[in-house]
């Protein structure tokens, strides 16, 4: 049977520690010698031990970058979606070292004060894209660009929490609605309620054929034009 890789080795080694020492007490060099690894194996896997405890923000941030570069203006909002899950999917599919990461966090400081800097990253990559689908750089655009990503990360941080609180059985449908409610909330840039009233609908994947969806939308539609 063939060994884990070298990452993971050093990420459980690493975890294993922290628990039984404290993070604040153990050394890379205690790391690599329980993974049975040498330091030079260690750092050419992470730059720091802070590093071994993080996931990969770099890639995922790259992730949601390609993703929303594939959406067009009328598919913008769905592609935010879509982002979202890629990160929540990441998380969910560490499984209980996530769970591991999110209690050390918890407790260290330092750990949470990097976290909170990597949350910062998202919003700020978020509000961007927001910004340029809004178009013009206005004083409300900006404003709202930055409200909106503010939503976003919210949205997914607290169905993250949840989940890894042990809070939440299906995470992913969580978040979907999550940003269904935070969509709701902003409207397309330059859209206007159309006289005596109007109809906003926005669409998500979902496992449901398009004969079995349509009552259901023909439902909501009916009673939004009775409100």
């Amino acid at each position: 049977m063939s060994k884990l890789p070298a990452r993971i080795r050093l990420a459980d080694a690493a975890f294993a520690l922290f628990d039984e020492r404290g993070y604040e007490q153990t050394t890379i060099d205690d790391i690599a010698e329980r993974a049975g690894l040498g330091r030079t194996t260690f750092f050419r896997n992470y730059r720091s031990k802070e590093d071994v405890i993080f996931p990969d923000h770099d890639r995922l941030l790259a992730l949601i970058r390609d993703r929303l570069a594939t959406s067009n203006h009328s598919t913008a909002l769905v592609a935010v979606s879509d982002a979202v899950r890629l990160v929540l999917l990441h998380y969910v599919e560490e499984g209980d070292l996530a769970r591991r990461r999110y209690a050390l966090t918890s407790k260290v400081a330092a750990l949470r004060d990097r976290e909170i800097a990597s949350v910062g990253r998202y919003q700020r990559l978020f509000r961007e894209f927001i910004a340029d689908w809004m178009g013009g750089p206005t004083e409300s655009a900006s404003l709202r660009a930055e409200l909106m990503a503010a939503a976003v990360v919210a949205a997914h941080n607290h169905v993250l929490r949840r989940w890894l609180r042990g809070e939440s059985s299906d995470p992913v449908a969580e978040v979907d609605e999550a940003m269904r409610e935070v969509l709701a909330l902003f409207s397309a840039p330059g859209s206007s309620p159309a006289p005596g009233g109007g109809t906003t609908v926005v669409a998500f994947r979902t496992g449901q054929d398009i004969d079995t969806l349509l009552p259901s939308l023909r439902r909501l539609v009916e009673d939004g034009a009775e409100r």
